[in-house]
């Protein structure tokens, strides 16, 4: 209940559902003839949904978070490194697809990156993380180890964690399973890693980042859709929130 709760709430503090909740007071003030303090409501509303939509914006917003720690072109040799940790995303087990198309954007490209850094020292094991909030859906852990597998990483080199629903909790079953003070290579979208760095050394961890799935793209600046509000923009300022 509370991590459905937790959810939620999460979902509903977003820039679209704020707008149109306030757009929505607007208008019922308005009704009810308080039209100066409606007009103001529906205004604020509008004014958030079109800058949250704006390209100028939503890149200031994201790029802190997806630059805060640089890509992994390749493992470092000598530190440690006990296993490359995939954190979990979203996924729809019951598509008519294959294995990798079953996940969402953000999971395949977390599992790519994974195995991509995976395949440069495969003695490590490749640890695979996420339950669902919603019991009627398959783990997204499990997802994942299907599709490593038919990616070519042996079953013995999986380790799959497929009971923690966020990262705070991801991040004790790493722990639980490598032991405290475990060097892993983390894995996850470039605005969720500054979030998921700071739950695993709580956790008694030493990750090393490896940010992947990024949304921002500062050299299309000088192009016009960036200046036109659009919901591919919308969804880097969701992106900004939830990874903040």
């Amino acid at each position: 209940m509370y991590d459905t709760i937790k959810a939620l709430a999460s979902q509903l503090l977003m820039p679209l559902p704020v707008s149109l909740g306030l757009m929505a007071l607007g208008l019922a003030l308005m009704a009810w003839r308080c039209r100066r303090a409606g007009v103001a409501a529906a205004a604020i509303g509008l004014a958030v949904l079109m800058l949250a939509s704006w390209g100028p914006v939503a890149e200031r917003l994201l790029e802190p978070l997806e630059t805060r720690y640089p890509a992994l072109q390749t493992l470092p040799e000598g530190e440690g490194l006990v296993a490359v940790v995939v954190l979990g995303g979203g996924w729809r087990p019951e598509a008519p697809r294959s294995s990798v198309s079953r996940l969402n954007d953000s999971s395949a490209i977390r599992l790519m990156e994974g195995i991509r850094l995976w395949r440069q020292n495969p003695e490590l094991p490749l640890v695979v993380t996420g339950a669902s909030r919603d019991p009627d859906i398959a783990p997204v852990a499990r997802g994942y180890a299907t599709a490593a597998a038919e990616l070519g990483v042996p079953e013995g080199r999986l380790t799959v964690l497929d009971w923690p629903t966020d990262t705070g909790l991801e991040a004790q079953a790493v722990r639980e399973a490598l032991g405290e003070g475990a060097r892993v290579v983390l894995v996850t979208s470039a605005s969720h890693m500054p979030r998921s760095m700071r739950h695993f050394r709580q956790a008694g961890l030493e990750p090393l980042a490896a940010p992947t799935h990024y949304l921002t793209q500062p050299d299309q600046a000088g192009q016009l859709r960036h200046w036109v509000p659009s919901a591919s923009h919308l969804r880097k300022s969701e992106r900004a929130l939830l990874g903040s």
